[in-house]
């Protein structure tokens, strides 16, 4: 339950706490003191639509700030653990702050959160039912949950398996509608690819081939002068009397500097470590000299190989050509296209299979769809029935509540019954709420046959219904006595009083007869300096509660009439909560 609200710089609200109790609460006060601000406060703390224009222009900032208690064990708590918010003694706080420029922010158990959490956190724990909030009654969708809560574990059960069913084959039928709308694009896809591939295995090309082949077209192309460049350098180095040389060549003149050095080498060390370098320099020289002479013998001018290694190098300049690449970036094509190509083809294999599968979810879903249907038409007479009770205390006496189950045909929809009916994520049905405001009358939907007032007590009606399948979360009504008065704005106060047995219920009205069965009595007073207005709440109690039901009553705070009318309300509202039965 909420313990307490503070809400400072939102409209007329300059700074007010609101203690709040379990039971019912009741907040009145003048025209403009302030009441209304309390429900949009709260309609920010449960991550409501934030409406900048409600920021006090003074203080260029609005913030609403509660503690909320709840059960130590609960799944909220849980929750906000897992978003690693601070829980002191089973008391969450949870704040909501707007500025003047437009910018807002949400705080949960000391964290900062999007709006959209405090909303998942507030959602079955705060339910805020603002005159909007009973127009929200017109709404199909409305009624159907309505009905749905109603009926409890025999619509919620298949509900749920329903939904996930319908997730899958929602998924099923996209991926398939995919495979088959691009079938040709695919097959096109496929075509290319194959024909790249066998290009590619027709060359055949291996890592870093194109590298190798040019290096070897190099030597090739280049042979007799490599030649001439290896017999020039060898001859450099050693001379072949054979071949006409008679002066020293280098390996010569290094031989014979090592011999004279060497010879002299025991005088100095450093003039033998000299000499071993000569040494070394000598038999590199020795293996440059072999390995030249290797070299030339191996380097042969073979057109017949110059010739294939040209066309081979032409096969792969022009492969690489074709895929913008270099030889090793074709072959990764290769293994990427491979992949792909096996994807397409089995995408031949995979429609069946999908075809299959949303045949048999199809069948699935409609069985729980039928289910589901059974139960809500279950459910619906005695839901009219629980209502129009309640409705008989509120001034309606002889009114009827029908929740009238039907389904839409669809050509695209669900085989149910030998029908085909259309589906959504909530089954097959269209619940629609008719009010018979009294017997003979038609039997019209409520968004067209009922007033506002009508509509605020259906509203109530459902909601004292409902109460056992929620009992514990806090409810808000904002002026759900709008338009009516007499009898019955004394039965909605009766109603409100059986419904906080259960729930804290908190109610901004204007009704006294309504006032007169809170458990909490608190007025939102305002006053003017001249250039601030500011609101206060103060709790009443005693005295001070009767002069307010005086002034809602008569406009005359003092006015004894008014005052003994007020003592009178107070008894009888007294008497007609002892005879409530325990919560």
């Amino acid at each position: 339950m909420l313990e307490e609200i503070r809400i400072r710089g939102l409209g007329v609200i300059d700074d007010a706490v609101l203690d709040l109790a379990p039971g019912l609460t009741v907040v009145t006060g003048e025209t403009g003191a302030g009441k209304t601000m309390i429900v949009q406060g709260l309609g920010l703390l449960t991550g409501g639509r934030a409406d900048y224009a409600l920021v006090s222009r003074l203080a260029g900032r609005a913030s609403v700030e509660a503690r909320l208690v709840v059960p130590a064990e609960s799944a909220l708590v849980k929750r906000v653990r897992e978003l690693d918010g601070e829980i002191d003694e089973d008391v969450i706080i949870m704040g909501r702050t707007l500025t003047a420029e437009g910018r807002s922010r949400a705080q949960l158990a000391g964290r900062s959160v999007p709006a959209s959490v405090l909303a998942e956190i507030t959602e079955n724990v705060i339910a805020v039912h603002g005159q909007s909030e009973a127009q929200r009654l017109r709404r199909p969708a409305t009624q159907r949950d309505a009905l749905d809560r109603f009926a409890g574990a025999a619509v919620a059960e298949p509900l749920g398996l329903y939904r996930r069913v319908h997730a899958r084959r929602a998924k099923a039928r996209a991926r398939l509608a995919e495979i088959t709308g691009r079938a040709r694009e695919r097959a096109q896809e496929a075509e290319l690819l194959r024909l790249g591939l066998a290009e590619v295995e027709r060359v055949a090309p291996l890592p870093g081939e194109d590298a190798a082949l040019a290096a070897e077209l190099s030597r090739l192309e280049h042979a007799e002068t490599l030649v001439s460049a290896a017999r020039s350098a060898h001859a450099a180095l050693a001379s072949d009397p054979a071949l006409g040389d008679e002066g020293p060549a280098a390996l010569d003149l290094v031989g014979a500097a090592r011999r004279i050095v060497a010879g002299d080498a025991a005088l100095d060390p450093a003039l033998a470590e000299l000499a071993n370098r000569l040494t070394e320099v000598t038999a590199l020289l020795t293996d440059v000299t072999a390995d030249l002479a290797s070299y030339a013998a191996g380097v042969e001018s073979d057109p017949e190989r110059l010739a294939g290694a040209q066309a081979r190098r032409a096969e792969l300049t022009a492969l690489a050509r074709a895929h913008g690449t270099d030889v090793d970036g074709v072959l990764a094509w290769a293994e990427t296209a491979g992949r792909r190509l096996l994807e397409l083809d089995g995408d031949g294999d995979q429609s069946g299979a999908l075809a299959a599968e949303c045949e048999a979810l199809t069948t699935e879903l409609a069985g729980l769809a039928e289910r589901i249907s059974a139960a809500r038409v279950a459910a619906a007479e005695r839901f009219g029935t629980a209502v129009a009770a309640e409705l008989a205390g509120l001034a309606m006496p002889r009114a009827r509540v029908e929740a009238v189950v039907s389904q839409r045909e669809d050509p695209e929809g669900l085989p149910v019954r030998g029908r085909t009916v259309a589906y959504g994520p909530s089954g097959i049905d269209e619940v629609e709420l008719r009010l018979v405001p009294h017997p003979g009358a038609p039997a019209r939907p409520v968004e067209k046959g009922a007033s506002g007032g009508e509509l605020s007590r259906v509203m109530l009606a459902i909601e004292v219904v409902l109460a056992a399948a929620d009992a514990g979360a806090t409810m808000v009504f904002d002026e759900v006595d709008a338009g009516v008065g007499g009898r019955a704005a004394v039965e909605i106060g009766r109603r409100l009083a059986r419904l906080a047995r259960t729930h804290q219920v908190i109610c901004i009205t204007h009704l006294p007869q309504v006032a007169a069965f809170a458990d909490r009595h608190l007025v939102v007073h305002k006053a003017s300096d001249g250039s601030v207005t500011r609101s206060g709440v103060v709790a009443l109690d005693g005295p001070e509660r009767v002069r307010e039901l005086s002034r809602m009553l008569a406009g005359q705070e003092e006015s004894t009439l008014a005052r003994g009318h007020a003592e009178e309300l107070l008894a009888a509202a007294a008497a007609d909560k002892a005879e409530l039965p325990p919560s």
